[in-house]
């Protein structure tokens, strides 16, 4: 596992963002921590590293750690919601493999968002360990450097399921550590600590870095996400965000394409050309540069046009390459905002290989949404005014103005499904609702698959198993 270092050096290379509130450091090079992490600046450096991991590279080397950048195979190839061109119960490549719940142990991309992401835990526990050595107040780059790891390790429990526990820079001695899985309730006993400390100690000056709001946003997200879930204290997040007015819908367009809105409470930034992302261009199929990947399915399709209101158009359009087939493209995040254009409707006047589209991790919309969750507190329905107003706002926005007298579980995860389609939430909030056994099911019943409850959760990457010598067990089904 990449993760593990034994001298704590720097991996500074500058994190350019789309946005001009984040940190643009100095290039370093070659520096250990025997001559680092004495100042202030020198630990925001390292924390531009940690979020470098996330923001992973823009590249297609299948040996470089990919970040957030190959999250929606995982997740969103999993939900019912996309697939690569038309989902086949033979295709076992590593990409093909999660649309038909096929995935081996063996498969590089889940090995690759593994790596990437104890990658991103690594550089944040490098951080939290040198605070000591700053005499300033390092309380906001501690908050900071939590939510971060809080952040990965969130993403990395719900996908795995128990994972090794890693919460300090490990010693030669310690080796073992980096395969011994943990019950996933001592990992989420971390992730609720580091984020009550991220919401104590950050402000809301960011969109694009961790914030008060996005640490409350992701710890309401967290205590729904529990064994026993906490809806008190999960409500009284989503109503500190949503009391606080720093937040607000904005035409569904302008979500994706006006770029730090405000419905953005954290976002992961991109810069055009010189800090580019794969996925804007992987999700179209121009010829030459890109695969299209990540093709809406036609069960996400029938209910965004039922039920999506004005959000459907901005959401998915029918890839105009396929003349003789329909595929529908994923359309919240067309390289740099543009529609693809009008002459050539397979054409970008860029090279949508070098797009810079922020990739949104929370919004207001999803906030409003889970505080109607909260509500609902694992009852079916709930008739509840502050719940209605919640979901109403939401619906109000796409056009589907006729109130709303009572949600049920089915309304919510239907209204979450077509509000954050492409966005990497289905297959969470199927689980996280009760739901994901039945509605997979049936879906893979319905496309001659293989679903069963044991691919709810990932295969640990079959290199780790390898390397621990008898230490990592695998997940059941694999």
């Amino acid at each position: 596992m990449k993760f593990i270092k034994y001298i704590a050096v720097v991996v500074v290379g500058v994190l350019a963002t789309s946005c001009s509130d984040f940190l643009e450091p100095e290039p370093s090079s070659a520096i250990t921590s025997e001559n680092y992490y004495s100042t202030i600046d020198e630990l925001e450096t390292a924390l531009v590293g940690a979020y470098d991991a996330i923001q992973g590279e823009g590249n297609y080397d299948k040996d470089a750690n990919h970040g957030v950048q190959y999250e929606f195979y995982i997740t969103e190839m999993r939900s019912g919601n996309t697939a690569t061109k038309i989902a086949d119960p033979d295709d076992f490549s590593d990409s093909g493999q999660f649309e038909a719940f096929n995935v081996l142990p063996t498969n590089g991309i889940v090995a690759n968002y593994y790596s990437s992401f104890y990658q991103v835990i690594f550089r944040a526990n490098v951080v939290l360990e040198n605070l000591s050595n700053v005499d300033d107040d390092t309380s906001a780059i501690e908050a900071e450097a939590k939510f971060i790891r809080a952040y990965a390790y969130f993403n990395l429990v719900r996908l795995f399921g128990d994972i090794p526990l890693v919460d300090h820079v490990l010693s030669p001695s310690e080796t073992d550590t980096q395969f011994i899985r943990v019950d996933k309730n001592l990992v989420y006993d971390l992730i609720v600590t580091d984020l009550q400390t991220a919401v104590a100690g950050l402000d809301n000056t960011y969109k694009t870095r961790a914030s008060k709001a996005a640490a409350q946003g992701l710890l309401a997200k967290v205590y729904l996400s529990l064994e026993e879930p906490d809806y008190v204290n999960a409500q009284l997040m989503c109503e500190e965000i949503i009391n606080s007015g720093n937040f607000s819908l904005v035409d569904y367009y302008d979500v994706f394409y006006d770029e730090l809105n405000s419905e953005i409470i954290f976002a992961i930034g991109f810069e055009p050309v010189n800090d580019s992302q794969t996925f804007s261009a992987q999700w179209m199929n121009q010829v030459g540069v890109s695969s299209g990947l990540n093709y809406a399915t036609y069960d996400l399709v029938d209910d965004l046009n039922e039920f999506g209101g004005e959000r459907t158009q901005y959401s998915y359009r029918q890839d105009p390459l396929h003349l003789t087939s329909v595929r529908y493209q994923c359309a919240k995040y067309f390289p740099n905002g543009e529609d693809g254009g009008t002459t050539n409707p397979h054409q970008f006047d860029t090279n949508p290989e070098l797009a810079g589209n922020d990739w949104i991790v929370l919004r207001y919309a999803d906030i409003l949404l889970l505080h109607v969750e909260a509500i609902m507190a694992g009852s079916d329905q709930t008739s509840a005014t502050a719940a209605l107003a919640s979901f109403q706002q939401v619906r109000d926005r796409a056009g589907l103005t006729d109130p709303v007298t009572e949600i049920t579980v089915d309304d919510l995860l239907l209204e979450r499904r077509v509000e954050l389609a492409f966005e990497n939430h289905r297959l969470f909030d199927l689980i996280r609702l009760g739901k994901a056994q039945s509605v997979l099911s049936a879906y893979s019943d319905l496309n001659g698959f293989g679903f069963t409850s044991s691919d709810l959760v990932l295969p640990m990457p079959q290199n780790e198993v390898n390397l621990s010598d008898g230490l990592m067990t695998q997940n059941p089904g694999y």
